[in-house]
């Protein structure tokens, strides 16, 4: 885009998931659209890198969760890619440690924390998640690491109602190339532009104004995707302000999650050959501990994941604390002779990335209601997308997608309820009902 104006039906601001689900329905529907991103490429959080082995890794979002009623499930499949639909052990992780009777205490343990949590999640105060834990219960400890994993925030930090709300089809498989690569193949050919950040959002005219670091745009309908932090710190500036917005993104905060791969010499591969594809925890009886996949897909290569507090520090002291901090939790798990054998080969840092400063979503204490605050179009051309706009399935790329789609829809509606010549920009084809664009090209 160069310093210059434009004309638009809708301008989507974001190429993640969400935005590039908006502009696809959009593109269909032949409106003149355009979609801004702040990074150099597609796919926001979702991001696969080279692991310089031979294939790509996933820094972001890595599960089709849901993957039967996934849309990205399709849509990799129609685009060519792989789907490895070989099923996660999660369950399993007690097992490995403390054997077949420890698992099943576990199980009922988890089963138990998990219906009590349901039942929260419809009744009573939106309180801390901690509130249903069993008071000095065997496996709280677990339970916690698992909240740092999946919301990337402390029980104590996460709402009740949230995260009983999360709904989930438990079927989860992945992209042997990357789910990453799917988002970012998926946008290709959009109308796209990169390196370009919005600063100001003014809907107090007829047309809506989008101020950019490259010029000025203007458009009958916004579709916003910004990461909550991205609102909540007000780093685009809405006119008239949006003060409900700013208030409710602030109370859905991305929590930290973040990944490391380390690759395996063909020494350290031959000795942990009988684990391909095994999900352990570096440890049961704390909070602040790893996941971590050991050789995903067979690959030569052990994938850590952390979340919460410990993510946060590790990723304060940098790549190379993180590193040592998951060597020495695998040799807990493997002995010490495996540490010489592990070295680094990526990792994320999403707290510190200047487009996101965080994973994704989780909701404070009493601000489970936020989510729908936050997703609630304002006057008819303003529209509010992303995952964390998702109820049900919130922190998810299906998720943004859902909530992008949907965004896209109203805004559709909302401009085909206008008069015509009212925006004379509209292109002719929209108001001839046009037969739309199919959503693979």
């Amino acid at each position: 885009m160069t310093e210059s104006s434009g004309e638009f039906d809708v301008v989507v601001v974001g190429a993640g998931a969400a935005g590039i689900a908006a502009a696809k329905h959009l593109v269909s529907a032949r409106l003149a659209v355009k979609v801004i991103e702040a990074r150099e490429r597609l796919g926001g959080r979702a991001h696969t890198v080279p692991s310089g082995l031979g294939f790509g890794i996933d820094l972001g979002c890595e599960w089709l969760h849901s993957a039967d009623i996934n849309p990205w499930t399709r849509i990799a499949r129609d685009l060519g890619f792989t789907v490895d639909e070989t099923l996660p052990d999660w369950g399993r992780r007690v097992a490995w440690f403390e054997g077949d009777a420890a698992q099943r205490e576990w199980q009922e343990a988890m089963e138990a924390f998990y219906d009590r949590l349901d039942r929260a999640a419809q009744d009573g105060e939106d309180r801390p998640a901690s509130s249903v834990l069993e008071p000095g219960g065997k496996w709280n400890a677990l339970l916690g690491a698992i909240s740092n994993w999946a919301n990337g925030a402390e029980l104590d930090k996460v709402s009740v109602w949230d995260y009983g709300g999360y709904d989930s089809t438990y079927l989860n498989w992945r992209v042997i190339e990357g789910y990453g690569t799917v988002i970012a193949r998926y946008g290709e050919g959009l109308p796209i532009e990169l390196g370009t950040t919005v600063e100001r959002i003014d809907h107090g005219g007829h047309n809506i104004r989008i101020a950019t670091n490259r010029g000025e745009l203007t458009a009958c309908a916004v579709i916003v995707t910004l990461p909550t932090t991205v609102l909540a710190e007000e780093r685009v500036k809405f006119s008239p302000p949006l003060a409900d917005k700013v208030a409710a993104a602030a109370g859905l905060p991305l929590g930290i999650v973040n990944k490391l791969f380390l690759r395996l010499d063909e020494a350290g591969a031959r000795e942990l050959a009988r684990e391909s594809d095994r999900h352990l925890v570096g440890a049961l009886d704390r909070v602040e501990t790893g996941s971590y996949q050991i050789k995903p897909h067979g690959w030569p290569v052990v994938a850590g994941f952390f979340g919460g507090e410990l993510s946060a520090e590790l990723e304060r002291d940098g790549a190379d604390a993180m590193a040592e901090f998951a060597r020495n939790e695998l040799a807990g798990l493997f002995g010490a002779a495996i540490k010489p054998h592990l070295s680094p080969i990526a990792a994320s840092a999403w707290g510190r990335n200047a487009f996101s400063r965080g994973s994704y979503s989780m909701a404070l204490p009493g601000h489970a209601s936020d989510r729908k605050v936050l997703a609630a179009p304002v006057d008819g051309r303003l529209f509010f997308a992303g995952e964390a706009c998702s109820i049900p399935h919130f922190g998810t790329a299906h998720g943004a997608y859902l909530s992008g789609e949907a965004a896209a829809i109203d805004a559709v509606a909302a401009l085909k309820a206008a008069r015509p010549e009212d925006s004379p920009n509209r292109t002719a084809a929209a108001w001839r009902g046009a037969p739309p664009i199919p959503a693979g090209t």
